[in-house]
């Protein structure tokens, strides 16, 4: 890879990132349903952490299951 080649790649990496970061992108990525964020946490996914946070404290404890 010659130095032109890498000298673009780093052009491309950094207008990306400011992109990204930018006000713009920002607004509509929360217009858009994937990157909404859910107020609710899944009852599915609080009884796991529920387990996940029961099983810590049993190891802590020095308990076994």
């Amino acid at each position: 890879m010659n130095g032109n080649s890498r000298e673009r790649r780093a052009r491309l990496a950094s207008d990306i990132r400011r992109q990204v970061g930018s006000e713009a992108t920002k607004r509509l990525l929360r217009t858009l349903p994937a990157f909404r964020v859910d107020k609710e946490v899944p009852k599915r996914l609080t009884d796991l952490l529920d387990r996940l946070d029961g099983a810590e404290a049993d190891k802590v404890s020095g308990e076994r299951h």
